[in-house]
């Protein structure tokens, strides 16, 4: 906590910046400096706004309020279980069965009240476990209970997040279930100052806050590097052979397969598995194929490499091939030696120091927290597929006579349509995740990419691709807005890196300007926004038809414009 504080006061210059409003039911002053200080540690400058003691209210119902004028990005809302306990308690019996009800509605009232006409994200606390152990275990099925309330009341405010769309809950009870309640709750100190959590427990409630700030922010990890011998099974295959290693349900196999289970649930969400293994390729692969008892198979990752070369060298390979940042991967090996070049050559990439125990690999990973997510959509469960058929073109681009040949044979088809529901969440999590493809870094939350949908004075266009190889499905989206009655300003241009330089940028700007034709606009005007990943696209606009203004705007007319060539043609 001490190292949090200095960090707090200390903040490097030229971090990336957010602002956060804190309020809460309980004293929040040392949280809001643990937040400042995990910030800095994670790359991000937190200017944050601490209000008064019990101040939800008055912060969030006064459009004058403090609150209002500090034009917070995010509002961090911390409510503890001991002022609920101490609502429920003065609650008349006959009223206790809607307890949770009756809350909820109240939180949700403030949640609709920040969002009036303001973007901006909410991070709600869920209620730490409390028993008062009135009815012992019958209290879980008595509605009248205090734990059945809680229960219920956590329940209510995870399904209303999911409904407004911008409201992110920050899930306390984790540290609960994780370190126990009589290490992350201080009675004592509670009953003095009204602080919530335990001094010790501080600084992971604050990280539980910084780490979904970071990923609104769109820094997430994508892609596990996975190493092989002694990490996804027990035994080296090329000395053990595939019979011989450790994998299934009996004796150290039995960690190895629950760790392999757990990164398949990773998988399934949309994170990248990819190997990287001092072995022969072909035993390495051959556990995947003909072992009975492993868990992953090779269809699970997006790239295998398997050869006797270092590996920060094989690394940057399956960044290339991949298209990803370096700061978007993990790398996992149980071998220090391996962890420690990877860290000194590679100090972007992340390299969680692995327990010894296999059998800890689980438990001591999901502690990270490495994984914040932010939004889910369909898309997600099949990333691997497409990253794969990214690795079919890579090796067919160079098989081509030339990279015209090339492009022509992949066959590359394209939607292009306005905004639409199915599409929102796949939308805005592009909006969070994509930061070298992004001319101005703007980041949406589903309820405000359907407000984009629903906007007379804006013209959006999602788009998709497929080819040969498979479907990347959603990898591009635009919104555009009035400027003024001829002309429409590019509000947002997304776009995935791993369809770079097959002619999409082309035809995705031919297709701004048709729309833009067909909804009776002359000018569409692009502007740039400079940030340290997107140096990529700062003469993406110059590249492709319009001209130059300002220092950050570019200009094409409509009428005049001459459409680039692209290989792609529109569904």
């Amino acid at each position: 906590m001490a190292q949090l504080g200095k960090l707090a006061s200390n903040i490097p210059e030229g971090l990336p910046g957010y602002r956060l409003a804190v309020i809460g039911d309980c004293a929040t002053q040392h949280i809001s400096k643990a937040i400042r200080g995990t910030g800095a540690a994670k790359g991000l400058a937190i200017s944050v706004l601490d209000t008064d003691y019990d101040q939800i209210l008055a912060q969030t119902s006064d459009p004058s309020s403090e609150l209002y004028e500090f034009a917070p990005d995010g509002v961090f809302i911390m409510m503890c279980t001991e002022k609920l306990y101490d609502k429920f308690t003065h609650t008349p019996d006959s009223e206790r069965a809607g307890f949770a009800d009756g809350v909820y509605a109240w939180i949700s009232a403030r949640w609709d009240e920040l969002s009036s006409g303001r973007k901006v994200s909410i991070l709600q606390s869920l209620f730490t476990e409390y028993d008062d152990r009135v009815f012992g275990s019958f209290a879980s099925r008595l509605k009248t209970s205090f734990i059945y309330q809680l229960r219920r009341l956590n329940m209510l405010i995870c399904e209303g997040a999911d409904l407004k769309k911008n409201v992110y809950p920050v899930d306390f009870q984790y540290f609960t279930s994780k370190y126990g309640t009589d290490t992350v709750k201080d009675s004592k100190m509670f009953a003095i100052a009204k602080l919530p959590f335990a001094a010790s427990a501080i600084p992971e409630v604050a990280s539980a806050v910084v780490d979904i700030i970071l990923a609104l922010k769109g820094k997430s990890l994508k892609c596990l590097i996975l190493d092989l011998d002694n990490t996804l099974w027990g035994g080296v295959v090329g000395d053990d052979g595939t019979d011989g290693i450790q994998i299934g349900d009996y004796g150290t196999g039995k960690a190895f397969t629950a760790f392999q289970k757990w990164l398949l649930e990773l998988k399934k969400r949309g994170l990248l598995l990819a190997v990287c293994s001092k072995n022969d390729e072909d035993k390495a692969k051959d556990p995947f194929i003909n072992h009975p008892d492993m868990v992953l198979r090779l269809e699970d990752f997006a790239i295998f490499v398997a050869n006797w070369e270092p590996k920060p060298e094989n690394i940057k390979m399956i960044r290339e091939t991949l298209n990803i940042g370096m700061d978007s991967l993990v790398f996992i090996d149980d071998n220090p030696f391996e962890r420690n070049s990877v860290r000194e050559m590679l100090p972007e990439v992340t390299v969680p120091e692995l327990p010894e125990d296999p059998a800890d690999y689980v438990d001591f990973l999901r502690g990270e927290g490495l994984f914040e997510a932010v939004s889910y959509s369909a898309e997600d469960g099949g990333r691997t597929d497409m990253y794969r058929a990214e690795a079919g073109r890579v090796l067919a681009s160079k098989t081509c006579g030339s990279y015209t040949e090339y492009l022509e044979s992949l066959d590359m088809k394209a939607e292009a349509k306005p905004f639409s529901s199915f599409w929102f969440p796949r939308i805005a999590q592009l909006s969070q995740r994509s930061n070298q493809f992004n001319l101005r870094t703007v980041r949406y939350t589903e309820a405000e990419i359907a407000d984009a949908a629903a906007d007379k004075d804006a013209v959006t266009v999602y788009f998709t691709l497929k080819d040969r190889f498979g479907d990347s499905g959603l990898i591009s989206a635009v919104i555009m807005r009035k400027l003024d009655d001829e002309t429409l300003f590019v509000d947002t241009w997304i776009m995935s890196c791993r369809v770079l330089k097959r002619t999409m940028e082309e035809f995705i700007v031919n297709k701004m300007i048709s729309s833009a034709k067909e909804a009776g606009y002359k000018k569409v005007v692009g502007e740039y926004l400079k940030t340290p990943k997107n140096a990529m696209v700062a003469e993406i606009y110059s590249k492709l038809g319009f001209n130059r203004i300002s220092d950050t705007r570019f200009e094409a007319d409509v009428a005049s414009f001459k459409y680039n060539q692209s290989f792609i043609k529109e569904l």
